[in-house]
């Protein structure tokens, strides 16, 4: 047996799989950040094409594209989708690709429950889609899944439960092999105040994931016992209560939306010093920063709920809650300020999409706080104010800083330049036809239009043409990302990355931004036989 091992393990170092087997048995944690990302895109895609069924339909009033019924069965798989197909999936697919590179570490802790936690995604993935084609068509509750109407869905009800079940766990494998490789296998001299902080937003970003999943587990199961085994958890003709369904999902979905920003502003903290060429601005307020943000986010989850019939000390205490968050957030955006402020910045594309996410992400911010004021929240709940409010946040906070992640690291992930004029295409048309679809929300959300309906007055039909406009521009957008900027560089097209491609831009000097260069380590980190086989 022992021999067998033993030439087992030789086989593993010297002839690693190739083509399917590397990536469909890939322990690789390049591979696995690689195929994490392609699924979110993916997914993206998918999102998007309901997105626009959606924005099609609200061109003007009067039915057009799609049936009331399939509208709220759109927006239902639009929100699930983006959130646990997309956001949630690129963001792990970022933790694999550079976390081990940036505590110096051979790999993840788990490369075996990596792969697995992977692959779980592709059949929840396939179910939550899929539901579409069974019978009574996909789940129309919202992405929030609110009690009672989930009582009365088909058969996709079911699968959406298992699929997000599937799903959480595959957060929770993920969150665990990220802790433990951040907690374990850091280079020598490497302490905590050391690490990099996307490192660090990830590491935090872990820790709210493992806390909330099972909770998001827990209601959906109650849904799924309440709609097949008699009990009555949130079914008032039994003595239950819908909203303590409400209470149940928010206190995992405040976090949750958290868990989508953190590590973009880890993304962002690496971006913008390297192109101010100066270091952070206050590393360790960022690090006490993002950790508030996570304590906090634990007290805030009924600020989503002010129309339930709270009682007034009630709101007054989320409301209070709620505004103590933008206090951590702002220190964020005003270090991010700091260190641009009389730095020698030059704008290539990282940076134009940071810039950006900062601009538009504090915008979104800003209505967040708006939204905190209880009695303005009674007049905005549900309506499209909200919807404009949580996209400046998702898509220019949450996508922008992928995007801007993206052009910033793959020089390195493929050792070939993207095309920066493409790039830059890509940020300005992205970046207006974002603000042409969402900023006019805001107004429609103002005069009252609730959302989630396929049909609305006469009098919102200008602004909701320029959303419709808008959106399709946006996801145009994204198509030309993919065909002109993405296909390349994985297809190896394009010129040779230089070892530092940042470094020398515009011949400037610049400081090393990171807090702790590994070359003032004085012993180099430690690798195993397995390091020699990162990539192809």
């Amino acid at each position: 047996m022992s021999a067998v091992l033993d030439h087992h393990d030789h086989d593993h170092d010297h002839h690693a799989p190739t083509g399917w087997r590397r990536w469909v048995f890939a322990t690789n944690h390049k591979d696995i950040g690689t195929l994490y990302l392609l699924f979110a895109f993916a997914m993206l895609m998918i999102g998007g094409v309901l997105a626009l069924l959606i924005r099609a339909e609200l061109f003007q009033p009067g039915l057009q594209v799609v049936n009331p019924e399939l509208f709220n069965q759109l927006t239902t798989m639009h929100g699930l989708i983006m959130v646990f197909g997309a956001i949630m999936p690129a963001f792990v697919g970022f933790a694999n690709w550079m976390i081990p590179l940036q505590i110096g570490a051979s790999d993840m802790a788990f490369a075996r429950m990596n792969n697995f936690s992977f692959w779980l995604m592709i059949p929840a993935a396939i179910m939550l889609a899929g539901s579409f084609f069974m019978p009574g068509g996909a789940p129309a509750a919202g992405w929030t899944l609110y009690a009672p109407l989930t009582l009365q869905m088909g058969p996709s009800m079911d699968a959406g439960i298992f699929a997000l079940h599937i799903l959480g766990a595959s957060s929770i494998m993920g969150s665990i092999n990220i802790i433990v490789t951040i907690l374990n296998m850091r280079a020598p001299g490497m302490t905590l105040m050391k690490m990099p902080m996307f490192v660090w937003t990830w590491l935090i970003t872990a820790y709210l994931l493992i806390a909330v999943m099972p909770v998001l587990a827990g209601a959906i199961t109650m849904t799924l016992t309440d709609r097949h085994f008699g009990t009555s958890f949130f079914n008032p003709a039994g003595g239950g209560d819908p909203v303590m369904y409400q209470h149940i999902f928010w206190f995992f979905g405040h976090p949750e939306v958290y868990i989508m920003i953190l590590p973009a502003f880890g993304i962002v903290s690496h971006i913008i010093p390297a192109f101010a060429r100066k270091r952070l601005f206050g590393y360790a307020s960022m690090v006490y920063a993002t950790g508030s943000i996570a304590i906090l986010s634990f007290i805030v989850w009924a600020h989503h709920m002010f129309t339930t019939g709270m009682p007034v000390t009630g709101q007054l205490f989320f409301m209070y809650a709620t505004m103590l968050i933008a206090v951590p957030t702002g220190v964020k955006v005003f270090n991010w300020i700091a260190t641009m402020w009389k730095g020698s910045m030059t704008f290539e594309t990282p940076m134009l999409f940071s810039v950006g996410f900062l601009f538009v992400f504090t915008m979104g911010g800003f209505t967040g706080l708006i939204l905190s004021i209880a009695p303005v929240d009674t007049q905005l709940q549900d309506g499209y104010y909200v919807v404009a409010h949580f996209h400046y946040v998702l898509v220019a906070g949450s996508l922008y800083a992928m995007f801007a992640g993206f052009y910033y690291w793959v020089p390195k992930w493929t050792g070939v330049m993207y095309n920066e004029t493409r790039g830059k295409i890509h940020f300005w048309w992205s970046l207006i036809s974002f603000n042409v679809t969402f900023f006019p929300m805001h107004f429609l959300g103002l005069a009252g239009m609730p959302r989630r309906y396929a049909d609305y007055p006469m009098q919102f039909t200008d602004f909701n043409m320029w959303a419709s406009v808008g959106a399709f521009g946006f996801g145009f957008a994204q198509v030309y990302f993919f065909l002109f900027i993405v296909l390349p560089v994985m297809r190896g097209v394009g010129e040779k990355a230089p070892a530092k491609p940042w470094e020398a831009a515009e011949g400037l000097e610049w400081e090393v931004p990171s807090p702790a260069p590994f070359h003032t380590f004085e012993t180099p980190p430690k690798l195993d036989a397995t390091a020699t086989r990162v990539i192809g």
